[in-house]
């Protein structure tokens, strides 16, 4: 039986989001941590070629760590867009089939979140306000090219409209759950007080200590809370969808259509 769509207040969007995450804790955790492994594994190596010593400085290595970063946490967002829409419209989903489904849009999503990234930071470095303007403007972005399709323009295009007059609501939303990442974030990192506390005599070891207990720490943090944010702007989607579209509507009268399954897929994807 397909979800009963309907609008959502901002109360409700937070609970249905903390909700969707924490009855498919698993499927989550898993999308977050596979890529973020990779990361962890490569900080890990790093830090052994610098024969156990801490170092900080530039390298060509410190680069290659950032891009793959990068890419593992937007794999990652791909494959969450993909299981959360599947999980609110009432379709199985597991680790594996949200990574093969989001797969032919993963290369987008890197090129539509740097494109944001860089034109959002921009605003920032001028003037704060119309930084966040345009990322929230934009925030749908990725959720409309993993599950409409479309590059840059047309994803950006579709965000802007899916984001009008709701601008307001979303950044309510992204600023708690932002906060709720920053202390679960400092929640890991917490015991790193104690370990230079305990290691004060030893400023060397200390900052080795710090930089691999900082990168365990930072890989779960990230495995365990950083699915939140994509899974709010994916719902936040659907209900302007919802709002703007008739979307449930729209999913309510292809299901009682013959072939209803392939009908209501139909339904999901706007030709727009």
């Amino acid at each position: 039986m397909v979800t009963v769509l309907r609008p959502l207040s901002t109360s409700e969007l937070l609970d249905r989001t903390f909700h969707l995450y924490r009855n498919n804790f698993l499927v989550f955790l898993g999308i977050a941590a596979i890529p973020q492994l990779a990361t962890l594994v490569l900080r890990l190596w790093y830090f052994n070629s610098l024969n156990g010593t801490f170092d900080n400085r530039f390298s060509g290595s410190a680069l290659a760590i950032n891009f793959v970063s990068y890419v593992a946490i937007e794999i990652s967002a791909a494959a969450t867009v993909f299981a959360v829409s599947s999980i609110h419209l009432d379709r199985p989903i597991t680790v594996g089939s949200a990574f093969a489904g989001a797969k032919s849009s993963m290369v987008r999503v890197l090129l539509i979140t740097l494109a944001v990234s860089i034109a959002a930071g921009i605003g920032l470095i001028f003037l704060i306000i119309p930084g966040i303007y345009l990322w929230l403007m934009w925030s749908l972005a990725i959720p409309v090219t993993v599950i409409e399709g479309g590059g840059l323009n047309i994803s950006t295009t579709r965000s802007k409209y899916l984001t009008r007059g709701s601008r307001g609501r979303i950044f309510v939303i992204c600023l708690l759950i932002a906060i709720l990442v920053w202390v679960v974030s400092v929640i890991f990192q917490i015991p790193l007080m104690f370990l230079v506390v305990a290691l004060r005599g030893h400023i060397e070891r200390a900052g080795a200590n710090i930089f691999v207990a900082s990168s365990i720490g930072t890989f779960l943090s990230t495995s365990l809370v950083g699915p939140l944010l994509t899974i709010a702007l994916t719902l936040i989607y659907y209900d302007q969808r919802v709002r703007k579209e008739g979307f449930d509507l729209q999913l309510m009268m292809a299901t009682l259509q013959p072939g209803s399954e392939s009908a209501a897929a139909a339904a999901a994807t706007p030709n727009s």
